[in-house]
């Protein structure tokens, strides 16, 4: 995918950065990204590691990134995944996240998913370092699990399901002072295919039950214990079929001392959380994620009644897919055959500030506009978005 010849297409600002990058490399069209940050300069740390990570599972990428960091030139590769010599060793790539990323580990995850359907081979990455926060951020990441729960399922939509996995290898959360955390976390993704599916989402179901993960790392059990308490208290008159499982963990530790003997590690990552994900009766899937706030002082009783509050607003919003998760399933369907998908959306999920910003960037990549009608009965108040595919497909598929 030669896109040396072609101009590249202007954006500005940071905002929406790594989404433009995604459709840059599916597309095979280079983007030129300006006025990063302009008054404090430069890519942070997150992004900076987003763009090793594109450099690692493609060939051919070129980035030009201006001195003072707030001008970004894109030039896409295909998508070679795990192909030896290609920055893998053995088919894993391991990609080191720096300790100043902020940034869950889906802010890397999200992306990743949804280049590797069109990847040559199958992807396999390890992420390790001391800047993996595989809990939920307040910067709005949902954790590994929401990403494994609730995202991975909606790909078997689009004939996407063999060999994927989201593993947690380690937990931790964000420490202090936006500290690193040393996290461990895997992603396996090696079902490839030449074009998505073509779906037609347009019966959101009745939630029928309600599944979820309740961590604690590096501290007592009971916290688990009690935001499963108060998360049952909100959700059971709602839904009786709901089970929430506990995963207690140890906390990291990172070196501190310069000869990195015992004496000068320090347990980070410590917190507890909650992931929620409901499932309705034509398969469906809400989330919602609350984790504990790095500087301390919320109890496991919030936590965990938040969270059951965040997931009834999340369904109560209507539509097929949340606001989690359209960008993905809308991006997927832009990406298939020349044909007419259809999914019902909730109205304020598709009057977001996201979703309107996606829109605009599709259409400056070269996808068709969206069809926008009312829902039929008994669906008033909802979307039918219709998006036509513009048939690229796996490019090292059809190169094959």
């Amino acid at each position: 995918m030669d896109s040396s010849h072609l101009a590249p297409l202007r954006f500005a600002g940071h905002r929406a950065l790594r989404q433009r990058l995604v459709l840059s490399t599916l597309t095979g069209k280079p983007v030129r990204i300006s006025q990063i940050r302009p008054s404090n300069p430069g890519l942070a740390d997150h992004e900076v590691s987003f763009l090793r990570l594109l450099e690692a599972v493609t060939n051919g990428s070129a980035m030009e990134i201006s001195y003072t960091g707030t001008t970004l030139v894109y030039r896409p590769g295909l998508i070679t995944g795990g192909v030896a010599g290609s920055g893998s060793s053995g088919g894993v790539i391991l990609h080191e996240v720096p300790a100043g990323c902020t940034r869950g580990i889906s802010y890397f995850l999200l992306p990743l998913c949804l280049l590797a359907p069109f990847s040559k081979s199958s992807i396999n990455v390890l992420f390790t370092g001391p800047g993996v926060v595989t809990s939920a951020t307040p910067s709005g990441d949902m954790s590994a699990d929401s990403v494994r729960t609730a995202i991975l399922p909606l790909y078997e939509r689009f004939g996407i399901f063999n060999n994927i996995e989201v593993r947690v290898l380690r937990r931790a959360s964000l420490g202090r002072n936006s500290l690193g955390s040393n996290g461990e976390v895997q992603l396996s993704f090696g079902h490839q295919v030449r074009l998505p599916k073509t779906v037609h989402l347009l019966n959101p179901g009745r939630v029928k039950r309600i599944r979820g993960v309740a961590y604690c790392i590096g501290l007592s059990a009971s916290n688990n214990a009690r935001m499963i308490e108060a998360a049952r208290g909100v959700l059971n008159p709602v839904v009786s079929d709901t089970y929430i499982f506990s995963d207690v963990s140890s906390a990291p530790s990172s070196s501190r001392g310069r000869s990195g003997d015992a004496a000068g590690k320090k347990r980070t990552g410590l917190g507890f959380g909650l992931s929620l994900v409901a499932e309705s009766s034509t398969g469906s899937l809400y989330s919602a994620d609350v984790p504990s706030v790095p500087e301390g002082g919320q109890t496991p009783e919030d936590v965990g009644r938040q969270c059951a509050y965040q997931l009834l607003e999340t369904i109560s919003l209507g539509g097929c897919v949340p606001l989690s998760a359209a960008p993905t399933v809308l991006i997927l369907m832009a990406m298939g055959s020349k044909d007419v998908g259809r999914l019902l959306i909730g109205r304020d999920v598709l009057g977001s500030e996201e979703m309107i910003g996606l829109a605009r960037d599709l259409k400056m990549f070269g996808a068709s506009g969206w069809g926008i009608r009312d829902a039929d009965p008994p669906y008033e108040g909802d979307i039918v978005v219709s998006v036509v595919g513009n048939g690229i497909g796996n490019v090292g598929r059809k190169m094959a």
